[in-house]
């Protein structure tokens, strides 16, 4: 059995890695006869070399490899026949940018097992980025709140060297008595979290975000339930929102007179509603300053978030009156933040958590026995077919 870990080159120098140089030693240590073979790459997190001194070989050519692990897309005219992959295909919401993609996957008898799709057997997903997504998308938040209201200027994170870089950088942060919100319980709601608390901002309930006000900063942590009510007027039911959101109505608005900053972590479903509207914004009561979407559903949840923004140019603003998108950190404009490979920005730590996760939670099922499905619950390709729990991205594929 031979691994190949491919160089990512759909996302502009996206340099993280599904393995990292001290995680193959292990790998192979703990699989006998297993082997494991690095595409060069000159931007990769983990240089060549590192690769290298730990007795990894390097190899433009990976055909000869079973199983081939990227991070992204893999670019269509990148893919081998006949091959297993593991990726994150951004395929299953039927994103018509990926379309091809996945007519390719087929075309070329791919077995194609989706990072995302890979869940235990309640549905929960046992590999992703979230967590450093939430992270670097709340420090990229109090980036964008200082260079706002010109209160100071931290390190963009990308060019930290790691987490422990990044948290010195805190250290230049001091904040008035602002109010602010994560939303979500999720990987990405629980790294913004801990940036919060390493920052040392005092955490309190949604009744106390309403009700009083503080000398220090503060935050409060929503989940569905307290931003969301029955259109009937029915008591809460989580269950039933994740199964009918469209039968639900947003109360976010009695948090927004009193938010100067939101750090959006929560997944949403187009059939839910939006936290708020276009509209909502426009109102003289609607106090938030600076947006972090750390979700960048484009038009989604958050009305503001019209494009994605990029590492390199990370902020822009948008004016409410005009509903329009400004140059950022200027007067009458929000600020928004919607880096969409927020991740990419701590490489390093963030390849090393997936590794980890990798290791412990997937290859088990993966070069051994798949005893608890979970391999096959996260296959959405095999000879040339969909499997039946992805059938329904057949038209899709076809285009209709």
């Amino acid at each position: 059995m031979k691994i190949g870990l491919i160089r990512e080159n759909r996302t502009m120098h996206d340099k993280r890695v599904a393995l990292t140089p001290a995680q193959c030693v292990l790998v192979k240590q703990q699989y006998s006869g297993l082997d494991i073979v690095v595409q060069p790459s000159e931007w990769r997190a983990f240089s060549d070399e590192e690769y290298k001194e730990v007795g990894v070989e390097l190899n433009e050519d990976l055909s000869n490899c079973d199983l081939l692990f990227g991070i992204k897309q893999v670019p269509v005219d990148r893919l081998i026949p006949n091959k297993q992959y593991l990726f994150f295909s951004h395929t299953i919401k039927k994103q018509p940018e990926n379309k091809d993609l996945l007519s390719a996957i087929l075309e070329k008898k791919i077995q194609l097992v989706d990072y995302e799709c890979l869940t235990d057997a309640k549905g929960n997903r046992v590999l992703g980025f979230g967590y450093y997504a939430g992270l670097v998308g709340a420090y990229n938040a109090f980036m964008g709140y200082g260079k706002k209201y010109k209160l100071f200027d931290l390190k963009p994170a990308h060019l930290c060297y790691d987490k422990e870089e990044l948290k010195k950088e805190l250290r230049k942060i001091h904040l008035p008595n602002i109010k602010i919100i994560v939303t979500g319980n999720g990987r990405a709601a629980n790294g913004a979290v801990e940036l919060l608390g390493a920052l040392g901002v005092r955490r309190i309930t949604p009744f106390e975000f309403q009700q009083y006000t503080f000398l220090e900063a503060t935050y409060a942590q929503l989940h569905s339930e307290d931003y969301n009510e029955a259109k009937d007027e029915s008591l809460w039911n989580r269950e039933h929102f994740y199964q009918k959101p469209e039968q639900y109505a947003s109360t976010f608005n009695k948090y927004t007179k009193y938010c100067d900053l939101l750090i959006h972590c929560s997944f949403w479903n187009p059939k839910a509603p939006k936290l708020f509207s276009k509209g909502d914004m426009r109102q003289p009561d609607f106090r938030l300053g600076v947006i972090a979407d750390v979700t960048c559903d484009i038009n989604g949840s958050i009305p503001s978030t019209m494009k994605a923004t990029t590492i390199d140019d990370k902020f822009y603003g948008y004016n409410p009156e005009k509903q329009s998108m400004q140059q950022p950190f200027v007067n009458k404009t929000i600020t928004v933040m919607a880096v969409d490979n927020l991740p990419c920005e701590l490489p390093r730590d963030a390849s090393e958590a997936f590794g980890k996760d990798l290791m412990e939670k997937v290859l088990p099922s993966l070069l051994t026995e798949d005893k608890n499905g979970l391999i096959k619950r996260g296959t959405i390709t095999h000879d040339g077919k969909l499997m039946p729990n992805f059938e329904y991205l057949s038209d899709y594929v076809k285009g209709d």
